[in-house]
């Protein structure tokens, strides 16, 4: 960001843009950026010294999925994403009670998603998975894509990228009667996943470590769904971590498009007639995203259902990619 100004200036341009809030070092090196801190992030960046300041935010923003604007989505790094929680079925008035005996401010997104600051401290207000999952808003919006199935309940459920279990522990609340298998590759993530399931009171469920990139090692049966929450870029996710952002190399994008073909091609044949794929990814790049929506239909015959870029932009929140398809009967 503002590449070229002497460091002073560039980390004084930078804290502007990105301060929402009084700044006493504002304050004392540049009182009159000090008193607009609340202006928004567009009339900031016509005060700022810097050339070409979103370029230089987001530099791959021409891999970006069509359907993103661009320049709304490359400002919203400017600020700190919020902490969203996802309430579970019947704790929605407990949890609020909670935090406003707390004193921890929050905004109502929806019936079940609340927005906090970032610096909300909640670990010993709520019960957390069991009263309320930290979940980010966009993929809490998964959601509307699992409720798109048709034939009702999907009885035998498989969530391949199973990663902490957030997109399971979801799925039990709308299907509370399913038959769970979860796999990932990494043995201690699912460790994490385990004690997640206690706490949010599921104990029904397979798990398997397993490497996806090899056809041979999945599990035996078919599936009426198959989640897979794909490893990818994590662009969606970067106003979170901005080290991954800045030192990010394009190429990468297209060594996760290499894996993600390789998990698909191992998973989808685990689907049943009629059976569903939930595709998803934190990417924003079109390959990880309608890329390979195109691979999944030119290879496999599935059809979709419903795809959407969830936007998060707006919200303070992530930016995800969902697509829920169908293996014809």
């Amino acid at each position: 960001m503002c590449i070229g100004l002497p460091v002073k200036e560039r980390i004084l341009s930078g804290l502007f843009l990105c301060s929402g809030e009084p700044d006493e070092i504002l304050q004392q090196l540049k009182p009159g950026w000090h008193e607009k801190v609340s202006l928004t992030a567009n009339e900031k960046l016509s005060l700022v010294s810097c050339k070409d300041v979103t370029g230089n935010i987001f530099r791959s923003a021409g891999q970006l999925s069509d359907d993103i604007d661009k320049d709304a989505f490359i400002i919203s790094h400017l600020a700190q994403p919020d902490v969203f929680l996802r309430l579970r079925p019947g704790k929605e008035e407990m949890v609020i009670e909670k935090l406003k005996n707390a004193g921890i401010k929050f905004e109502a997104v929806s019936n079940s998603c609340l927005a906090l600051p970032q610096s909300s401290k909640i670990d010993s207000v709520i019960e957390l998975n069991k009263e309320a999952v930290v979940q980010d808003y966009s993929s809490q919006r998964v959601g509307e894509l699992m409720l798109l199935m048709i034939d009702g309940s999907p009885l035998t459920v498989w969530d391949c990228c199973a990663a902490s279990g957030g997109k399971s522990i979801m799925l039990h609340d709308l299907y509370p009667g399913i038959q769970l298998t979860v796999s990932d590759i990494r043995e201690s993530i699912l460790v994490n996943l385990k004690k997640r399931f206690r706490e949010a009171g599921i104990t029904k469920y397979k798990s398997i470590v397993t490497d996806l990139t090899h056809p041979a090692v999945r599990p035996g049966s078919t599936f009426d769904l198959i989640i897979a929450d794909i490893p990818c870029t994590g662009s969606g996710t970067w106003g979170r971590s901005p080290e991954n952002l800045f030192y990010f190399e394009e190429k990468r994008i297209d060594e996760y498009v290499s894996l993600q073909k390789k998990i698909l091609s191992t998973v989808i044949p685990r689907l049943r007639p009629g059976g569903y794929l939930l595709y998803i990814t934190c990417s924003v790049f079109k390959k990880e995203n309608e890329g390979a929506i195109n691979f999944i239909q030119e290879n496999s015959g599935l059809r979709v259902i419903k795809m959407e870029v969830l936007k998060g932009y707006s919200k303070k929140a992530d930016t995800m990619f969902a697509a829920l398809l169908q293996q014809p009967l």
